[in-house]
């Protein structure tokens, strides 16, 4: 690479003026009080008062967290008459610099999770304090049976003493501490808690760019392709472990939530634009927001709303009762009005996504659309008092949420050409400090920030290619 003012073979080279470098990032739509139902509404707009946090924070971290305690006990059938079945877990991402009030949201809605979390497993130790010393008492039975059972065998009696030893097997503990919410764990450690809690789960991490960048390793492509198992899995998924033996997952399904801030989940974009990696995992974190800064903070120090509290715990407790409704799933339709909803927003979505003008990233995210709205109606439908089926209210507030979601997804996918200019626009800073003559390699050596590697110092060179700030010289061989 070359700076404008080079020569090649004594003749000064004829460029175009520069040109400016800008990029236009869309903007997200607000969240709206009317978006949010009854249960939610009061609480999010109270946490994001008192904390001076985007209201868009507290409503989706409220949202998964909502969707993760449905779990498997309900699914959505978008179709009258097809098998068509989706679940209600939700995929998400806060987005945001750290100062924007990013964990402060979070933890408002996940200490009312954690506190049902805490109040159930302090209920049942007793129960399972009870059934690990009954475990304790067989399995020494059952030794004491092996020598008795032993003497039958001798003594050419095998049936007798095989009944003997299964007579005296003990009982499975069923009873197991439970988990609604895990931090961090191995994808094996993973699989044994979502072993025991076949409901489903919430995997939070408050810093997200952790579990993206490490799931993005070589090494780790078989962790992630079961983390990507678990956004719509209905089946059982076995996970066989030499040492650990095999475990049957009876319900593989989790929910995914954190914070991440924009530099991280840029390079995480760019990747799946480039095609680096482009398996669908970004597209599945539907529920990711990036909401415009709240400026001009001022000291507040109040109570929360206890009425509001009191309603989002309410319906938090709801949502975690639905689970022992029934051992299998329960299945909803849309009524007559809501079906009409969802299949004209359906049908307007395959026009969208056909758009040829569209990134087949973008057009991939939007292909996931229709889980998150159906799941969002469920969701909404299950805020009210009637849980036989998805009525149009909820369907509409569903479709808000889509157009909502969708220009945030514009804003998250046009972040990588933003993230682009702005490292093309530190190279030019920098120009000074290199030779006239450069290659990428030269770039590499100096380790400027978001100038580290290779595909980051590539985009930015290419950019000032084209807005004719540099030239490109082919190199000859010696």
């Amino acid at each position: 690479m070359s700076n404008t003012k080079d020569t090649l073979n004594n003749a000064q080279p004829i460029l175009p003026a520069p040109m400016p470098l800008e990029s236009k990032t869309p903007a997200a739509l607000p969240l709206t009080p009317k978006m949010l139902p009854k249960g939610i509404r009061e609480f999010v707009l109270d946490v994001a008062e008192r904390t001076q946090c985007p209201s868009e924070y507290v409503a989706v971290a409220a949202l998964v967290a909502l969707s993760s305690l449905i779990g498997s006990s309900y699914t959505l059938l978008p179709k009258q008459h097809d098998n068509w079945e989706l679940r209600p877990n939700l995929w998400g991402a806060l987005i945001g610099p750290p100062s924007a009030m990013k964990s402060p949201a979070i933890k408002e809605v996940f200490r009312v999770i954690s506190a049902l979390e805490r109040s159930e497993t302090e209920a049942n130790e007793v129960e399972i304090k009870k059934q690990q010393h009954l475990f304790a008492l067989q399995t020494a039975a059952l030794k004491a049976k092996q020598k008795e059972a032993e003497k039958t065998f001798i003594e050419g009696e095998g049936e007798q003493a095989l009944k003997m030893l299964l007579d005296a097997e003990p009982d499975e503990i069923t009873e197991m501490p439970l988990r609604l919410i895990v931090n961090d764990a191995t994808i094996e450690k993973l699989g044994e808690i979502m072993h025991k809690n076949p409901h489903g789960l919430l995997y939070f991490r408050d810093e997200l760019a952790g579990l993206l960048s490490a799931l993005a390793r070589e090494d780790r492509q078989a962790d992630r392709g079961f983390i990507l198992e678990c956004y719509d899995s209905f089946g059982p998924y076995t996970v066989d472990r030499i040492g650990r033996g095999s475990i049957v997952i009876r319900s593989c399904i989790l929910s995914i939530f954190g914070s991440i801030q924009p530099s991280k989940i840029q390079n995480i974009v760019n990747d799946a634009l480039s095609g680096r990696i482009d398996d669908g995992l970004i597209q599945r974190m539907q529920m990711s927001v990036w909401p415009a800064p709240i400026k001009g903070k001022k000291w507040k120090d109040q109570a929360p709303d206890p009425k509001a509290l009191a309603e989002f715990e309410g319906l938090v407790q709801k949502f975690y009762q639905l689970r022992s409704v029934a051992e299998s799933p329960i299945q909803l339709r849309f009524n007559p009005e809501a079906q009409t909803l969802f299949t004209q927003f359906w049908e307007e979505l395959q026009h969208q996504i056909e758009d040829d003008d569209l990134h087949p990233v973008m057009q991939s995210h939007l292909g996931k659309m229709p889980k998150t709205v159906g799941s969002l109606a469920l969701i909404f439908q299950l805020c009210t008092d009637n849980n036989e089926c998805i009525e149009r209210p909820a369907m509409e507030l569903a479709i808000k949420w889509y157009e909502f979601l969708k220009s945030h997804a514009f804003k998250l996918y046009s972040s990588a050409d933003t993230a682009k200019m702005e490292a093309a626009k530190r190279l030019l800073a920098r120009k000074d400090k290199l030779d006239e003559a450069f290659t990428i390699r030269d770039v590499r050596r100096k380790h400027w920030a978001g100038l580290r590697e290779n595909p980051n110092i590539i985009d930015a060179v290419n950019i000032l290619v084209d807005h004719h700030y540099l030239i490109e010289i082919e190199s000859k061989p010696g």
